[in-house]
């Protein structure tokens, strides 16, 4: 059994806090407190509150891109696995993105970590050199597709996940297309 770092419960008290009030207002101390761990711990695992939010998030999109990294998922289905995860924590990504400081810092993670995955994916299993014109293709896409979902997580649109992932799907630039990244 695999037991729980510091920082995945440091993780959790945060989110278990954000459910009951507005992230701006959650301070370190509250944090730590929750879970029983004093400030220096948590220092010792974040550099504040927003780097623990960086974590946190790239943390669960790792688990949804390693299943397409791996072949146990296709493209589609990894867009409607983030489609659904985004769905999931709605209202906790709505608290953060309409109560924190923070918010370009964590939309430019989801962009940096979103870019990844696709460069990723198209140098390593398709073999593609990713050169200058594909990277500003990626970075176009994924610049889009993350200003579009935060704007969908805080209700400007009302469209269902099913309906986000094929949007993500038809905006894909049909320069990126024709590199199969989509099978």
């Amino acid at each position: 059994m695999k037991r729980k770092t510091a920082k995945e419960l440091l993780a959790e008290s945060f989110r278990e806090l954000a459910e009951k009030k507005p992230i701006d207002k959650i301070k370190v101390k509250d944090i730590a407190d929750n879970c029983g761990y004093s400030t220096a711990t948590f220092y010792r695992q974040y550099r504040d509150k927003f780097d623990l939010i960086a974590w946190s998030y790239s943390e669960d999109v790792k688990k949804i891109i390693e299943k397409f990294r791996y072949d146990e998922a296709s493209w589609r289905e990894t867009l409607r696995d983030a489609a659904d995860y985004y769905a999931e924590h709605r209202e906790y990504l709505s608290n953060l993105l309409r109560n924190t400081s923070g918010y370009d810092s964590f939309v430019l993670n989801m962009t940096n970590i979103h870019f990844d995955c696709i460069k990723e994916h198209l140098q390593k299993d398709d073999g593609i050199s990713v050169d200058e014109k594909t990277e500003m293709l990626i970075r176009m896409y994924v610049h889009g597709t993350v200003d579009i979902t935060c704007e969908w997580i805080l209700g400007i649109y009302n469209c269902g996940p099913e309906d986000l992932v094929e949007l993500y799907e038809l905006s894909m630039p049909q320069a990126l297309t024709s590199l199969d990244l989509m099978i």
